[in-house]
């Protein structure tokens, strides 16, 4: 068994819990809000060959830095095109270095690499889990542009055991997602 620890769940154990425990000043350790798993997944068209299917899914093996699962459709559905057992989509579910690997590559290389970037979203779910959507998926260093037959897009979700959104938009905060300044934020900064 190895040692390694990658470097963004160093800066988790060493800096995040720390502060989270003297800003929301819970009891003990184990009430900081932690990443459980990232799912990434996207969506294959109805009208791709075996090719784009294969081409994508290794993308996202790339990406993910793990093999995908192919997701199939359970029934035909004749308006969108949808036969039984179709490939209609691709997911993976990252948990342990894996993740840590992954939201270090989005955060550090990824997400700063997007044209005109100024921040994503701060919009949780009502449970302490985030949802990212990117439209491109040639931000990442995985993957060679030359290689790439036609661009896919990608959800990437963020499932934390943080209680409400306050507390796991500070958890990502601190790991440095770079969540968009809203208006009242940037007029208190120019009021000041």
């Amino acid at each position: 068994m190895s040692s390694y620890v990658p470097s963004l769940k160093k800066l988790y154990t060493e800096q995040v819990v720390p502060e989270l425990v003297k800003s929301r000043g819970y009891k003990n350790s184990h009430q900081v809000p932690k990443i459980l798993k990232v799912n990434l997944n996207t969506g294959i068209d109805s009208d791709a060959d075996k090719n784009q299917i294969a081409d994508i899914a290794r993308d996202m093996g790339l990406i993910a830095g793990q093999k995908p699962i192919l997701n199939r459709s359970k029934k035909a559905i004749a308006n969108f095109k949808l036969k039984p057992n179709q490939v209609t989509g691709c997911s993976v579910t990252l948990r342990g270095p894996a993740m840590w690997e992954f939201l270090y590559r989005l955060l550090a290389v990824a997400l700063p690499t997007i044209r005109d970037f100024r921040g994503v979203p701060s919009k949780f779910d009502g449970q302490g889990n985030y949802s990212l959507g990117i439209t491109d998926f040639t931000i990442f260093p995985e993957i060679t542009v030359e290689n790439v037959k036609k661009t896919m897009g990608l959800d990437i979700t963020i499932v934390t055991s943080a209680p409400t959104d306050d507390e796991g938009r500070e958890l990502l905060k601190l790991l440095g997602m770079p969540f968009r300044r809203t208006e009242t934020q940037a007029a208190k900064t120019n009021a000041a």
